[in-house]
């Protein structure tokens, strides 16, 4: 059964919010926003490096990550992280999420051993993804660890002063 918004000739590119964006192949130095249709330029020179030359302005590109098809690049000194999917790739993601349903709870378990410095949260608060919940010292260095969802905090497993251990349980976030 194919999907009427998937076409063979298109690539896809998710943003890490799931926004989708697609585009034509073969790719073309233009882009349309709107009904208005751009020309860009990618180029590269000594002093700037790479840059897309858009309204006779120069933004300077670079790509900080890319690991299978997942690229993270620094456009006009701005970071987006986004996935890069073939029609088929995109039609399995679906499939594959649409059992799932929504997690009922994130865990934040920590990253590496060491100690735990600070708790920058309390239950009952509310916390933003990408926001810090724990200062976890490991080797000298302290880290800051974040929260993977937006949600409320419903328990928290570590205490300051505390030693915990690689995927030790820290903190438990109901989206």
């Amino acid at each position: 059964m194919a999907n009427d918004k998937l076409q063979k000739k298109k690539l896809y590119a998710l943003s890490s919010e799931n926004r989708q964006f697609s585009f034509n192949l073969p790719l073309k130095h233009s882009i349309k926003i709107g009904k208005r249709e751009y020309d860009v330029k990618l180029k590269a020179d000594e002093k700037l490096g790479t840059y897309i030359l858009w309204k006779n302005r120069k933004y300077p590109v670079e790509i900080v990550k890319s690991r299978q098809n997942k690229y993270e690049i620094l456009f006009n000194d701005i970071s987006y992280t986004f996935t890069v999917e073939t029609p088929f790739s995109l039609q399995r993601m679906k499939v594959l999420t649409a059992g799932k349903g929504k997690a009922t709870t994130e865990y934040v378990k920590a990253p590496m051993p060491g100690k735990i410095i600070d708790i920058l949260v309390r239950e009952g608060s509310t916390v933003q993804r990408g926001e810090a919940v724990v200062i976890l010292e490991a080797m000298k260095m302290q880290n800051e660890i974040l929260s993977p969802a937006n949600g409320t905090i419903v328990k928290i497993s570590a205490r300051p002063g505390s030693n915990v251990m690689k995927d030790d349980l820290l903190v438990e976030i109901k989206p």
